[in-house]
């Protein structure tokens, strides 16, 4: 398994859980990660005042930045002047990274750099202050990683196939079983959506709008919105096969939320939110300008959706429902 490094999201979540005095186990447990990588992490990035000791603690933002630092100074192109000028140079003339890296020893430079590190550094925040990505011949406003460019199936692997699901999610037998889908509008609201999603056994609605389709953002956003909900709440997502479901690992390591995938072309197979989609539609008609909509908006689709009986609860209403099963959960 790749190594990783913690994000600003998990050294927030330890700082949150520290002040709430929680043991360092449940806390690695919690963003999955062994307890070594937790106690490192605090001893490393640990904030200290000599002035003003009262202060000393462990602060998330701090501890980004520490880290951040920290591997600004390894980068050879962050610490050798000559070196970094010779790339910059090349840069602007029209070469390419690896062109680059491949003429260093011809061009009499002591120390060698690989190209991925060129181009790391071209779209670092220095690099970006340069404006160097402009020099390259394929201009992208983000790198790519180097192994990120995987097959579709590699980043929906067999194992998370919703024919692997366990079978007391398909008959609705247990509470906190979600589906998630995205609602698209028009061309005219740019990359604008409404995120939809559903609880499987009370048919709980829940909906929001998501500005950006990018997975990251997406996966982020939805992370916030369901991590208020105890664990037992949110237990699986599934969703279709679109890409702004590809980083659903973070779900896992970020709220221990796990996710499913229907077939390829099978919206089908997760018909409770396709479900709600189409009674949504009432509300959120497809020209729908979304840049007004506000969260009181959303509140109030929200509440009449889950307002209105159901004849699979037996006639009670969502809201209804979902109460029941959390206070089971008490």
């Amino acid at each position: 398994m790749a190594h990783t490094e913690l994000d600003l999201r998990e050294r927030r979540t330890i700082e949150d859980m520290l002040n709430a005095e929680v043991p360092v186990s449940k806390i690695a447990a919690e963003i999955g990660r062994h307890r070594s990588t937790v106690y490192r992490e605090i001893k490393r990035n640990y904030f200290t005042d000599e002035e003003l000791p009262n202060l000393n603690g462990y602060y998330g933002m701090n501890a980004q930045k520490y880290a951040s630092d920290r591997r600004a100074r390894r980068r050879k192109l962050i610490r050798l002047d000559g070196l970094r000028a010779h790339v910059i140079a090349q840069l602007k003339v029209g070469w390419t990274p690896e062109q680059i890296a491949g003429r260093l020893d011809f061009d009499g430079q002591p120390i060698r750099v690989s190209h991925e590190t060129i181009y790391a550094y071209v779209y670092s925040r220095e690099g970006q202050s340069e404006q160097l990505a402009r020099h390259l011949t394929s201009r992208r406003k983000k790198r790519q990683p180097r192994y990120a460019r995987r097959p579709r199936g590699q980043v929906f692997p067999p194992d998370r196939s919703i024919h692997k699901r366990p079978d007391y999610v398909k008959t609705r037998e247990t509470f906190g079983e979600w589906e998630g889908d995205l609602m698209i509008f028009e061309r005219s609201q740019g990359t604008m959506n409404v995120a939809s999603l559903v609880e499987r056994k009370t048919r709980f609605a829940v909906l929001f709008r998501n500005n950006d389709r990018s997975s990251t953002h997406f996966i982020n956003k939805l992370m916030d919105v369901m991590e208020p909900l105890p664990q037992p709440a949110r237990r699986s997502i599934t969703f279709d096969r679109g890409f702004e479901f590809r980083a659903w690992r973070k779900l896992k390591s970020g709220i221990g939320t796990e996710s499913w995938f229907c077939d390829p072309q099978a919206p089908w197979q997760k018909g409770s939110v396709e479900n709600l989609n189409k009674r949504a539609r009432r509300y959120l008609p497809r020209d729908t300008q979304l840049a007004a909509l506000s969260n009181r908006n959303m509140k109030a689709i929200c509440d009449r959706l889950n307002g209105t009986p159901r004849k699979c609860l037996g006639w009670r209403t969502p809201t209804e429902a979902f109460r029941e099963e959390m206070k089971k959960l008490r």
